[in-house]
C-alpha cells in the first residue's frame, strides 16, 4: 500500500485514537468518507493499529525490561515469531549488532523474571544466550497492557 501525504497526516492526527474522522476530516479538508475509508485501508493492511497503551512506571508492580537474545541459528524471522507469543512480550526486533533479537518485555508481581525465562523463554529452541537489561526510567515509553 502507499502512505502518500494524506495517509501520514490522517496518521498524525490520530496520534490522539479518540480523534473523531469529522475533526481529522475538516482539519485537513478532506471527507469524513475518505478518512474512513482510509484509516480501514491502513488497518486492514497491518500498517496502522489503533490501540490504548500504557506508561508502565505508573501501574505498580509493573516492569518493562529489554532483553537481547544470542541464536544458535540464522532462523531470525522464525525465532522472532516465537519469542512474539510468550507472555509479556511487548514486542520483538531482528537487529544488527552482539544480539539477533531484542525483546521489550512487560514483567508484572508474580510474574517476574525468573518466571519469564523458565516458563517462557525456556519453550524456545536454539537460544545461545540471553542478556537483561532493567528499565529504571523511561521517557516516552508507552506500551500495550498484554498481561
Amino acid at each position: 500500500m502507499n502512505i502518500d501525504k494524506t495517509n501520514l497526516a490522517i496518521i498524525r492526527h490520530l496520534r490522539n485514537g479518540r480523534k473523531s474522522y469529522q475533526k481529522i476530516s475538516r482539519d485537513l479538508s478532506i471527507s469524513e468518507n475518505t478518512v474512513r475509508t482510509r484509516v480501514q485501508k491502513l488497518i486492514e493492511e497491518g500498517i496502522l493499529d489503533i490501540n490504548g497503551v500504557v506508561n508502565p512506571e505508573s501501574i505498580d508492580g509493573h516492569r518493562v525490561v529489554i532483553v537481547g537474545v544470542k541464536l544458535h541459528s540464522m532462523d531470525l524471522v522464525n525465532k522472532g515469531k516465537d519469542f512474539s507469543n510468550l507472555k509479556g512480550v511487548v514486542s520483538v526486533s531482528v537487529v544488527t549488532g552482539r544480539f539477533d533479537l531484542i525483546l521489550v518485555v512487560l514483567l508484572k508481581s508474580g510474574f517476574g523474571l525468573l518466571e519469564f525465562y523458565t516458563e517462557e523463554v525456556s519453550r524456545v529452541k536454539d537460544v545461545q544466550s540471553v542478556e537483561t537489561f532493567v528499565v529504571y526510567k523511561s521517557y516516552n515509553l508507552k506500551v500495550p497492557y498484554v498481561l
